[in-house]
């Protein structure tokens, strides 16, 4: 979690220093501001960090579903096949 969020600030940071070179202004003259987007841009790497892993959660959870279906469906072919064979 701490990579993550540590790579969001640092692309924040690189973002902001990006936006004033474009602008042609100086790099450290409102250390504040590259603060701010710092910490903004961490927190969207925190926000990916929960998102990523309730994502793996609900895959697995979605995944023992479906596996649970499957079992319950092959448990119904083979009933079926087995009264077929011992209707016919």
């Amino acid at each position: 979690m701490f990579a993550n969020i540590l790579g969001f600030s640092l692309f924040g940071l690189a973002a902001r220093l990006g936006q004033l070179g474009i602008q042609k202004r100086n790099l450290l003259d409102n250390p504040g501001a590259h603060l701010i987007s710092m910490g903004v841009f961490g927190y969207g790497g925190y926000w990916a960090y929960r998102w990523d892993q309730r994502a793996g959660v609900l895959i697995a959870e979605k995944r023992a579903e479906i596996a649970e279906r499957r079992q319950k469906q092959i448990a119904k072919a083979e009933e079926a096949a087995a009264a077929a064979l011992d209707g016919a």
